[in-house]
């Protein structure tokens, strides 16, 4: 037995060590337990998103369908900002309804109708509604063209809330 910890004590010490290292490279902790927000120093730093976030241990992982720039009665914001915020606020008020904050969120999808135009004024709003120093996990896209007649914009979202 005693032979045996001594020939696994070098690995111990190398894992260790390679969780200090990766501790180290994580941003602010997110408020749900079992969540790492990671800029490895191998890559660049990226502008308003991370680029990996490890989900462990217990929790309830929640997606959220694309929400587009609609209020509650159905009424499409009138312009891109407008329809930018709606889309936020649809987003928070989904994490909420099951018990979430927008801090729960660890990736967002979002696809623009005129990424050279739209994606200043995206982050802008974004960044009033998410945690800006440990943001999520983002991807963002032009598309062409989205389901409903004048949307500007859609964005998912996936979120990792503490097990009930």
């Amino acid at each position: 037995m005693q032979r045996e910890f001594l020939i696994r004590l070098p690995m111990l010490i190398l894992g260790a060590t390679v969780a200090m290292v990766g501790c180290a490279a994580a941003q602010t902790a997110a408020q749900t337990p079992g969540v790492r927000f990671i800029n490895p120093p191998t890559m660049a730093k990226p502008p308003g998103y991370t680029h990996v976030i490890e989900v462990t241990g217990p929790g309830r992982t929640i997606y959220i369908a694309g929400q587009l720039g609609y209020d509650s009665a159905g009424k499409q914001g009138a312009d891109f900002r407008e329809q930018a915020t709606l889309v936020y606020e649809n987003l928070r008020a989904a994490i909420e309804s099951v018990g979430g904050k927008m801090e729960n969120i660890v990736k967002l999808n979002a696809f623009l109708t005129d990424i050279r135009a739209q994606l200043p004024i995206y982050r802008e709003v974004r960044d009033k509604f998410v945690n800006v120093a440990a943001p999520p996990a983002s991807t963002t896209l032009e598309v062409p063209k989205l389901a409903r007649e004048g949307a500007l914009l859609e964005v998912e979202a996936i979120a990792v809330l503490p097990a009930r």
